[in-house]
């Protein structure tokens, strides 16, 4: 059986105190943050992980981590496309599996 509560359904730490602090910290907004990020992610034709927290209003050090925990969790993919972030690097673009756009459902 999934433990529901292991990583990706909950953000992960690695084995520091501040880590785990962190993850602790933003657990109780991660099922929401993640919501959010998958909503923005659905409405366009791909975004990277800098436009969605660009779209959201949040720091990327909040969004990045969970566009992962959606991938790993099946509900995003690599689109194999890249685009500048901005700190000049090439960013996976992201596109979600089943988007809500194309499925009827308006918003």
């Amino acid at each position: 059986m999934k433990d529901m509560f292991a990583y990706p359904h909950q953000p992960g730490a690695r084995d520091r105190d501040t880590s785990s602090d962190a993850a602790a910290s933003v657990a109780p907004r991660a099922e929401t943050l993640r919501a959010r990020a998958l909503d923005e992610i659905e409405r366009s034709n791909g975004l990277t992980a800098d436009q969605v927290a660009g779209r959201l209003g949040m720091s990327i050090l909040s969004i990045r981590p969970r566009i992962t925990e959606l991938a790993r969790l099946g509900m995003v993919r690599d689109t194999g496309e890249r685009r500048r972030n901005n700190s000049g690097r090439r960013a996976i673009v992201w596109a979600a599996i089943n988007p809500q756009r194309l499925k009827g459902n308006k918003r």
